[in-house]
């Protein structure tokens, strides 16, 4: 009896030891995980009042609060915030996906954008080579500007290693392919309707090649209502390709393509699961809108409070340094998967 005594007694205190510890943890992340928060909501207001990006907002708002990263209350929080709301987010962008949305546009479409995100991919790579950057660079402008803009960038940039440039890099693209896809969403409809394209074509054409989906949204409806749909359909099987792309990067890392040792093992992120878990099941089930618009909420306001606590990590000098390459890097991409898509519109 007595030894069962001593034995409750120290599962009693293992358990408030460990009660403890949590707490203190989250005591340790909670100022950097509030600080996120409020400029990460503060970026999503001003979104809405000047009818731009949040995601840019919020990059920006959080290098300009980059002091905040090198008080010692807030860099725990802010490095946490960074990482994991992220992945939150990122896991969530499943539930806007069906497989059904693959079929309903067509295989020949399907395949001209499967050819248009390898390919630009493949010409980041060879690019950010021929421009003296590293090819993971290549890898991270590429899949933002072929899938899905910033969020695409912070999906790959998740399972890439960790490395003294690569919040730097995320920032770059980010801030990059948001400007880009701002431009184009504004230029594309007038050179659609320059080239006489019909609605179908001018929907393939915006929804295949601007960056970010609000976009996409922005300049499909400014066209018509149809041209509207229809671009945001084949926007969101560009989107769809995100998690295979995502699992190519980490094969491509596997085989060392900056010719780097990573000794860490090939798994796949939990969070990619999720995404695939819930993308198969929006696609065998039909979810309540409630719920599916509801996920689409949280994970943007993740994936902007994410953006917040990169760009906090982000230093604004070192991003100045890098020069005029990532730029040109970029606007290659994106007038490739333009031209390529057009050519294909055009003439086949």
């Amino acid at each position: 009896m007595l030894v069962d005594s001593e034995h409750s007694k120290d599962l009693n205190k293992n358990k408030l030891l460990t009660s403890e510890a949590i707490l203190n943890q989250f005591m340790r992340v909670l100022p950097g995980i509030g600080v996120s928060t409020l400029v990460g909501l503060a970026a999503l207001f001003l979104s809405q009042h000047y009818d731009a990006p949040a995601m840019l907002f919020a990059l920006l708002l959080g290098i300009a609060l980059s002091f905040l990263y090198e008080d010692t209350h807030c860099k725990a929080g802010i490095e946490f915030t960074a990482c994991h709301f992220l992945r939150i987010g990122v896991a969530l962008l499943g539930l806007r996906i069906a497989f059904g949305d693959l079929a309903a546009l067509g295989w020949t479409t399907a395949l001209l954008l499967v050819v248009a995100i390898i390919s630009t991919i493949g010409v980041g790579i060879v690019l950010a080579k021929t421009l003296g950057l590293q090819k993971r660079f290549g890898v991270l402008t590429g899949g933002a500007v072929g899938i899905c803009g910033a969020s695409a960038a912070m999906a790959i940039a998740a399972v890439m290693p960790e490395s003294n440039h690569k919040d730097r890099d995320t920032s770059l693209t980010i801030i990059g392919v948001t400007s880009l896809s701002t431009v184009a969403m504004v230029l594309y409809p007038i050179i659609a309707s320059a080239l006489n394209l019909d609605e179908t074509n001018t929907s393939i054409f915006l929804g295949g090649t601007i960056h970010d989906v609000a976009q996409v949204v922005g300049a499909g409806y400014s066209v018509s209502e149809q041209t509207g749909d229809l671009a945001t359909l084949t926007k969101l099987v560009r989107v769809a390709f995100l998690m295979p792309v995502v699992l190519c990067t980490l094969l491509i890392l596997r085989l060392n393509v900056d010719q780097v040792a990573d000794s860490k093992p090939l798994i796949m992120p939990k969070f990619l699961i999720i995404f695939v878990i819930l993308m198969t099941i929006n696609s065998v089930i039909e979810i309540p809108a409630a719920i599916t618009n509801a996920g689409a909420e949280i994970s943007r306001y993740a994936l902007v409070i994410s953006i917040t606590a990169i760009g906090m990590k982000s230093n604004l000098k070192s991003l100045l340094e890098v020069g005029i390459r990532p730029i040109i890097l970029m606007v290659s991409e994106s007038l490739w998967i333009a031209g390529l898509i057009l050519l294909a519109v055009c003439y086949l």
